[in-house]
């Protein structure tokens, strides 16, 4: 017992002592029209960055209690869940969407406060998911197990939306396959246990394809990216809109790749204070410029268009994620689309004057370096994650199955990290760090953790215990794995528990009380590591 006081007392102590750099570097402005919280729209912010200011847990390693675990029994693919500005009590709640209904949930006790199914939409019961997990508790590595991840994939297929946004009047905003954004809201706005209700919806043009993502402008509006390449700003009550195609989007609506239907555009979009756009189509990096009435392409109004590598031919699988704010290097971050990925750095405002470009490169690309994992030595990776950014620190995850059975497809592999993740067969491992030099005007490399696996995750950066979050595997165990920032070290982990807690590629989130948050195959789960709280099991309503 006094070993492991004083291992607390000895990681809290660096934490806060390293976590003065951290606390140095500039956040993004805040956008006064998104909900008031950390967390309003994928990826945190208008910048994208998975990086919170709230303290996460400190602690030493140690297998979770039940009673420190709370699970929400609400259906498949809720990946993240957004929190919303504080009600007339005082008080929060988180709104989350997944394959068949959308809820609210307390952001206090975790308890579901009201649930809206989407019409003609399948309901997914506690009986199938139950029948899911326990498929995989008895066994996640063999032929059959990957049949019943494909089995249990299939149903992806119907998901109306990824990234969804909660503005600050708590209008909870998703787009759809069908083409239309559609409002919820709170039955009765000032009651935060009322019903979710439908508010409206705004049709777009017919063939733009499905909305791919969104964010919002700090001027307050909506901004929508199609997988065919259009964008749009919209006004929050839909009267009226703007809309361009995005360079070197013809044929976009062809150029969808692989089974999986890889789209031309297939991620989210980082937005700055300056009506800055930033987008990844299929080879290349945009910046498209909002003046507050109208888009545009021009170079000279700050616009422009660069290309990536993309041996691949399927293109990016980040999320932009803005690096510099304030009177620091102001940078866009992706990975590429070579088969041993690249993350890249490109000069996302005016070209400093001095700059010397890298050779045989754009000038507008301020580096690129590959995502090899150090001893690892991987000569092929591509993650799903966007790229965190935190400070001038850049950060990446392994995605790539440690081993592959021979009769499987490389476009079928995903299946193996992301239904059998934590298998020991399967598992990948490896956690790399970037870091921009503002002296050198170079990205560098910062550190790599070898030991830390992270399947399918995308983590988060607490700039208060100066710690990256990320659910991880050890022992076919589900996990939570804690890094120290500046080194890379690992500062604890808890173990959570069985195939219950598969991540599924959601997002590891911080809550306003700094308690961790992530999506499961049939859920959402919050660590509630304060042992004076009890945990709650809240089944489907």
């Amino acid at each position: 017992m006094i070993k492991k006081i004083a291992l607390a007392v000895s990681a809290i102590t660096l934490s806060m002592s390293a976590s003065l750099s951290v606390l140095a570097a500039n956040m993004p402005e805040k956008n006064q029209f998104l909900a008031d919280s950390h967390y309003a729209l994928g990826h945190v912010d208008s910048a994208q960055q998975d990086s919170v200011p709230q303290r996460g847990p400190v602690d030493v390693s140690r297998q979770l209690d039940a009673s420190e675990i709370d699970y929400a029994a609400v259906g498949p693919a809720h990946f993240g869940s957004l929190t919303s500005s504080k009600y007339e009590d005082g008080r929060r709640v988180t709104w989350s969407n997944g394959l068949d209904r959308i809820v609210k949930l307390d952001h206090d006790t975790f308890e579901v406060l009201a649930t809206y199914y989407f019409p003609e939409q399948k309901k997914w019961t506690i009986e199938e998911a139950d029948e899911s997990i326990n498929h995989f508790n008895e066994s996640n590595q063999g032929l059959f197990d990957i049949y019943r991840g494909y089995k249990d994939a299939s149903k992806m297929r119907d998901l109306s939306a990824v990234y969804t946004l909660l503005d600050k009047d708590n209008n909870y905003y998703v787009g759809n396959k069908k083409g239309s954004i559609d409002v919820y809201r709170d039955s009765y706005p000032a009651d935060r246990n009322s019903a979710i209700t439908p508010a409206a919806s705004f049709k777009l043009p017919d063939n733009l394809g499905f909305v791919m993502t969104l964010n919002m402008t700090y001027d307050g509006w909506l901004v929508v990216v199609t997988e065919h390449g259009y964008l749009l700003t919209v006004k929050r009550d839909f009267s009226e809109y703007q809309m361009l195609r995005i360079n070197h989007a013809e044929g976009a609506e062809d150029k969808a790749t692989g089974p999986a239907g890889k789209g031309w555009v297939r991620n989210g979009m980082a937005i700055d204070q300056d009506g800055g756009i930033f987008l990844a189509s299929q080879d290349h990096m945009h910046k498209i410029i909002w003046n507050g009435k109208t888009l545009s392409l021009d170079e000279a109004d700050g616009a422009w268009s660069v290309q990536y590598p993309n041996t691949l031919g399927e293109g990016t699988g980040a999320t932009p994620s803005l690096m510099g704010f304030g009177d620091e290097d102001k940078l866009v971050i992706i990975t590429d689309g070579n088969d041993l990925m690249n993350v890249m750095a490109f000069w996302r405002d005016d070209i400093p004057a001095d700059w010397t470009p890298l050779a045989g490169k754009d000038p507008r690309i301020a580096g690129s370096l590959p995502a090899s994992m150090g001893s690892l030595n991987l000569t092929a990776i591509q993650s799903e994650q966007s790229v965190v950014v935190s400070g001038y620190g850049a950060l990446v995850v392994n995605n790539q199955p440690n081993n592959a059975p021979w009769y499987l497809p490389k476009q079928a592999q995903t299946l193996l990290v992301a239904f059998l993740g934590s298998s020991p067969q399967y598992q990948p491992y490896g956690v790399q760090k970037f870091a921009w030099n503002p002296d050198k005007k170079a990205l560098e490399n910062d550190w790599v953790n070898t030991e830390v696996s992270s399947p399918n995750s995308v983590p988060i950066v607490s700039q208060g215990s100066n710690l990256v979050y990320l659910v991880g595997a050890r022992d076919n165990q589900w996990t939570l794995e804690a890094m120290n920032w500046d080194s890379g070290e690992s500062a604890f982990h808890y173990v959570i528990g069985d195939q219950r807690y598969n991540s599924l590629f959601a997002g590891t989130l911080l809550d306003e009380n700094g308690r961790v948050h992530f999506g499961t195959s049939w859920g959402r789960v919050r660590l509630n590591t304060d042992p004076a709280k009890s945990g709650v099991v809240v089944g489907a309503q």
